[in-house]
């Protein structure tokens, strides 16, 4: 194992190090409107419910310099119900002139890619698909130098800092890269990937013709053909939250149906994440943030998607479909229909959350979004030597 390697030819020994907690509260939010008017704070899963506080976390996220649905309340919170009881997870707050101005929700962990290397780091799941914390316009810098001081306070047994899935591009990466070099922090990117990403000033039509061949766009209409001999098809949009949850409960259904549902990995196929994307997208839908979009077979759903519209993006969160179909390609025509967002003015870009090489999306979207995962360094001077030399072995065997 990584660790046991390093530590044996390093002589690292665990006691060296803080046996403090990775986080600590700075200040109590039993009342969060008495709470810490500025400087940081971390708040447990509890007294984040605090109304109060959502309340201030809900006004961050429509202010943030770069959106991420999956640190809202709406669906960070119904997250941490079914994933992070487990998980040590904390949610760490700046505030500025007694304004919340910065959130990111953190764990402490001890696996790390397999290998048993204490860490603090961004915490995600396996449904949540971005790492970008809710920072305020204009505050990005302000922020990730309060995260650091914070953990160079109070690193307890975490070795560095793990921020998965951050965008290369964009204000807040900027800002983290000024800081570091401020700083003379040691950072490495330990892993990257590009997804499939729709973002063009063409219309829909122009986009199509210009994704896929003549032959290619013909036979989507062949199939579209041939699928409405089948019966009445019908396709609807719709961003209320009117009848939400009987969409959801078609959505779990079609999808326990096919192939994930044999493998046991439908949402439906656990309870807990059956609960989490009923709140979630029932947040979602009660605060405007969720367009559902839903292809009809004489009244029947064969294909369906959820998209989080966080302005100006969007994130294509769960599509499913009807494996009876498949010979129609029931997803992609669902997905035509989803270029449609090109003609919004308050969208400029939308993520498609799909795995880097997705065979059916990547063949429509033509940018690419990268994301970047980075370790940094926190602590004292100690702590960031082994840090450093242990991100210099973990080099040497990647490339060896």
């Amino acid at each position: 194992m990584l660790a046991r390697d390093f530590a044996r030819r390093n002589k690292v020994n665990a006691m060296d190090m803080a046996s403090a907690p990775a986080l600590q509260r700075t200040a109590s939010f039993a009342d969060p409107a008495q709470g810490q008017r500025e400087g940081v704070c971390v708040l447990s899963a509890t007294e984040a419910r605090d109304p109060t506080f959502v309340s201030a976390w809900e006004a961050l996220a429509a202010n943030a310099c770069e959106p991420n649905p999956f640190f809202e309340p709406w669906f960070a919170l119904p997250s941490l119900d079914a994933f992070g009881s487990a998980a040590n997870v904390a949610i760490f707050a700046r505030y500025n002139d007694d304004a919340l101005t910065g959130l990111l929700p953190i764990g402490r962990a001890t696996d790390y890619y397999g290998y048993p290397v204490p860490h603090a780091a961004t915490w995600l799941h396996d449904n949540a698909f971005c790492g970008t914390p809710l920072i305020a316009r204009g505050l990005e810098r302000d922020f990730w130098r309060a995260l650091l001081a914070h953990l160079d306070n109070d690193p307890g047994l975490a070795l560095f800092l793990h921020l998965p899935l951050l965008p290369v591009e964009g204000p807040l990466s900027e800002a983290l890269r000024q800081v570091l070099a401020q700083q003379g922090r040691t950072s490495f990117a330990v892993h990257e990937e590009s997804r499939a990403m729709l973002s063009s000033d063409l219309s829909a039509q122009d986009y199509l013709a210009a994704s896929m061949s003549t032959k290619k766009r013909k036979e989507l209409r062949r199939q579209h053909k041939r699928l409405s001999e089948d019966g009445v098809l019908t396709f609807e949009s719709r961003e209320d939250a009117a009848d939400i949850d009987t969409w959801i409960a078609d959505f779990l259904s079609l999808e326990a149906q096919g192939w994930k549902g044999e493998a046991g990995s439908a949402l439906a196929s656990a309870s807990s994440t059956r609960r989490f994307f009923t709140e979630a997208l029932t947040g979602a839908a009660q605060t405007g943030k969720l367009e559902r979009l839903t292809m009809r077979l004489d009244g029947r759903a064969i294909a369906m998607l959820a998209n989080f519209v966080t302005a100006p993006g969007v994130y294509s969160f769960k599509t499913t479909f009807d494996e009876d179909y498949a010979r129609f390609s029931p997803g992609m025509l669902l997905q035509l229909e989803n270029l449609e967002l090109l003609g919004r003015s308050d969208i400029r870009w939308a993520d498609s959350c799909a795995a880097e090489g997705h065979p059916m999306i990547e063949r429509l979207w033509r940018e690419k979004r990268t994301l970047r995962s980075h370790n940094i360094a926190i602590g004292g001077t100690l702590r960031r030597a082994l840090f450093a030399r242990l991100m210099a072995y973990e080099t040497r065997r990647r490339t060896a």
